[in-house]
């Protein structure tokens, strides 16, 4: 016999904590005069024969937090003499079962005289209400035998499930039963405890997520209790009755979910104690157990299965809780259909929401269930049987992780653009899902980025997971709102494989949406009637400003024909974003493109710089000032006047083009505010940025484009107003004084002195700037720029 110390009065309290980790708030307890009150009208000899005298003291009594009632051996026998003159049907009965039952657990030593004057009592209240005073009498060496013996006898006829606000009790009679049986009951009842919830137990007993909870945290009691009075036996006989081999022997009788869940709490148990070879817990026990949990998962890899989702949320949360479990192939693929289908379901989510535009109750009830507030344990348990997985496990679930990455993406861009403006709140919860859904995605990738993506791993396998990674991430990059160290982990180490594999570059460009995508709806019904922008679309300008940050690293080996195809027309669209940090980034990969030159067909790209430089430069500033950031156009235009040919004539156009917008801006800023040369130097306006890039140039063309930006740029200032001219001549001067280019400075100083000179004679634009010249004024100006 197990004698084994109860580790805390009220097992019932234990269970109900494990479905509930935030209840409601109890209501105050009966006031110390209430409670003398209570006991005063169950003393009055009417007491047995009027219920309304005595459910109501019941009732107060009951209403006691079970921690602060006392019971002591005269109010005892009081409830038992009020319990033998109770009809079996009276509503009083489960009342004083109960509070005999915490009489019995809080007493240290009951009176032996009392506790066998309960015996011949309880055959006339046989039922659920009476099993945990049956367990409460088995805590106690005199009843012991004759409560199993009652308890066998109860179990032997069919039992029918209590109320679920009771099921806690009778769970905790059978688990404080099962803590001080001899090994013949402690088979009978735990095996009975096993098979509640199968098709023989009846459709009472529906099982639950709930319901399994409550059984890994009994199982984990008992178990810690075992561990506690050293009683190794006990902890063998109880692995014994969930082997793999009695699972199988037992299918019909044990139910598949609570062999997990019991399974689950063992394990825990065991997690929880600490060292297992010092607490005697052999090696063989841990691996039997944790193979009936491999059995019930290999049961649902191998077919549809009725119970699926409920097994599957069972074997999440039991791991979750007993921590790191050896590697079985069956698990490890169930815990992906978990993360995938039950914990983070998505796609089922945003298609209802979408469908009835609606849907708030499903979604709450996922953000507020237990298995999603330990999304991240079990994440953790299946990165690390990914650690340990085989070749051929690892493939299959990281292809579904992939996938499941490209439908967050499909799926949740139709609810944002369905929602946004109708449903936002319903949309605040659905994403809150969606983030969580994102850490799951980038810890998992982070663990095969660690596994896959190092020195040793085969080349066409790095460069491959490399690619696919990026590609789940750019799916999932709408749901990055914070630094995630996993993240920028994994992607620096998938960007430097594919950097060394010319083959991975030219995958990852060509899985770019197309930009027939990007600015038309495809695949969307529900959009239908509705004005799509491209430029609205949140979750899709999120995945293209991801490619547009990752392609400048690899965009060397991106052949030009690639390039011009896929790449460039979504620069270009995305270029006039009006999101600054998305136009930016197109200009940054405009930037790296006519910059790269390792491409082997040199002459291509050559030529298709030249021919992209012309649009860039028009569609640039067609934009600015309003969506063009002038710090991508800054770039833009440094890097062609530094990397194409010399002498192209994509460079005259762009000087040419500068000029004209310059001239442009000037008028427009003049006819708004006649101060504007006086105040250049504080002023911040888009044609002040436009002449000093202009100014800039001089120092950066080759010297076959030098003649003719000085000449653009001599007609540009000789026709600005007096004030205009000597702003501009004044930066010019600074500029030219502090470059330390020998090659051009005399150059430069010579066309300066000679500006100045024409400047200070004449004005051949008058002063106004907006006055056009005259024929002769034009004529005179020519000449003089000619000279220059």
């Amino acid at each position: 016999m197990a004698g084994v110390p109860t580790p805390t009065p009220f097992l019932e309290d234990l269970l109900r904590s494990a479905v509930n980790s935030s209840p409601f708030p109890s209501p105050a307890p009966p006031s110390a005069r209430l409670i003398l009150q209570a006991w005063s009208e169950l003393r009055q000899p009417s007491a047995s024969s009027d219920p309304s005298l005595l459910l109501p003291a019941l009732l107060t009594l009951s209403s006691v937090p079970r921690p602060s009632l006392h019971l002591s051996d005269p109010q005892a026998k009081l409830l038992l003499s009020l319990l033998s003159s109770s009809p079996p049907s009276s509503p009083a009965v489960p009342l004083l079962l109960s509070l005999l039952s915490v009489w019995l657990r809080k007493s240290l030593r009951p009176s032996s005289s009392l506790l066998l004057s309960v015996l011949p009592l309880l055959p006339s209240f046989l039922s659920p209400h009476s099993l945990l005073l049956l367990g409460s009498l088995s805590l106690h060496d005199p009843s012991r035998p004759a409560a199993l013996s009652l308890l066998s006898r109860l179990l032997d006829s069919p039992v029918a499930a209590p109320p679920p606000d009771l099921l806690p009790d009778f769970l905790a009679g059978i688990g404080y039963a099962l803590s001080h049986s001899d090994p013949t009951s402690f088979k009978k009842v735990f095996t009975f405890l096993l098979g509640l919830w199968s098709s023989g137990a009846g459709p009472s007993f529906s099982p639950s997520l709930s319901n399994g909870l409550m059984l890994l945290k009994l199982v984990e009691w008992l178990v810690a209790g075992f561990l506690n009075s050293r009683s190794f036996d006990m902890i063998e006989l109880l692995c014994s009755e969930i082997s793999p081999d009695k699972c199988r022997e037992r299918r019909e009788s044990y139910s598949r979910f609570a062999v997990v869940m019991a399974c689950s709490g063992v394990l825990r148990a065991f997690r929880m104690a600490g060292s297992s070879s010092k607490l005697g817990v052999s090696a063989r026990m841990r691996n039997s157990v944790e193979g009936s949990i491999g059995l019930v998962a290999n049961s649902l890899v191998m077919g549809n299965d009725s119970e699926k989702h409920l097994l599957l949320q069972c074997l999440a949360i039991g791991l979750a809780r007993c921590g790191p479990l050896s590697f079985y192939a069956d698990v490890f693929r169930c815990l992906c259909l978990a993360l995938l289908d039950v914990i983070f379901p998505l796609m089922h989510l945003c298609r209802r929401v979408v469908e009835i535009q609606d849907g708030s109750l499903e979604v709450k009830q996922c953000l507020e269930s237990v298995l999603f507030k330990e999304a991240g344990a079990v994440t953790g348990v299946f990165c690390n049987q990914y650690a340990m997985a085989d070749d051929e496990s690892r493939l299959l679930v990281e292809n579904d992780m992939w996938k499941y990455s490209q439908e967050i993406y499909w799926n949740l861009r139709l609810a944002v653009l369905v929602l946004r403006g109708v449903k936002d709140e319903l949309l605040r919860d659905l994403e809150k899902i969606a983030e969580a859904a994102f850490f799951m995605v980038v810890v998992f990738a982070a663990e095969v980025a660690k596994h896959k993506l190092n020195p040793k791993a085969f080349g066409e396998t790095r460069s491959e997971v490399s690619v696919r990674i990026l590609v789940s991430f750019s799916c999932i990059e709408y749901l990055r709102r914070v630094r995630l160290s996993e993240y920028t982990d994994a992607i620096r180490q998938a960007v430097l494989t594919i950097q060394e594999n010319a083959n991975a570059c030219i995958l990852f460009v060509e899985s770019m949406p197309s930009y027939d995508l990007l600015t038309k709806p495809q695949g969307m019904p529900y959009l239908e009637g509705k004005r799509y922008a491209w430029c609205n679309d949140e979750v899709q300008t999120a995945r293209i400003l991801f490619y547009l940050r990752v392609m400048p690293t690899c965009i060397g080996f991106v052949p030009g024909s690639l390039f011009a195809k896929v790449a460039a027309p979504t620069m270009f669209l995305y270029m006039q974003h009006p999101n600054g940090k998305v136009a930016r980034a197109a200009h940054s990969v405009f930037v790296a493109f006519i910059s790269s030159g390792n491409d082997s067909e040199q002459d291509d790209r050559s030529a298709l710089k030249e021919h992209l430089v012309f649009y860039y430069i028009q569609r640039a500033l067609e934009a600015f000032p309003g969506i063009t950031p002038f710090e991508g156009l800054a770039s833009g235009v440094a890097a062609l006047v530094r990397h194409l040919p010399a002498g192209s004539p994509a460079i005259f156009y762009c000087v040419h083009s500068l000029v004209e917008k310059t001239r442009e801006l000037c008028t427009k800023a003049v006819s708004h505010d006649g101060n504007i040369w006086k105040n250049w130097e504080k002023d911040n306006e888009p044609c002040k940025k436009v002449a000093e890039l202009l100014l800039r140039l001089i120092s950066l063309v080759d010297i076959q484009v030098l003649p003719y930006v000085l000449k653009q740029l001599a007609e540009l200032i000789t026709g600005l107003p007096k004030e205009g001219q000597n702003v501009l001549l004044s930066q010019l001067y600074s500029q030219i004084a502090e470059s330390d280019d020998v090659a051009r400075k005399p150059i430069l100083v010579s066309w300066l002195q000679s500006l100045s000179y024409i400047c200070s004679h004449k004005n051949p634009f008058g002063s106004s700037y907006t006055k056009g010249p005259s024929s002769s004024d034009t004529s005179s100006l020519n000449a003089s720029i000619s000279r220059l």
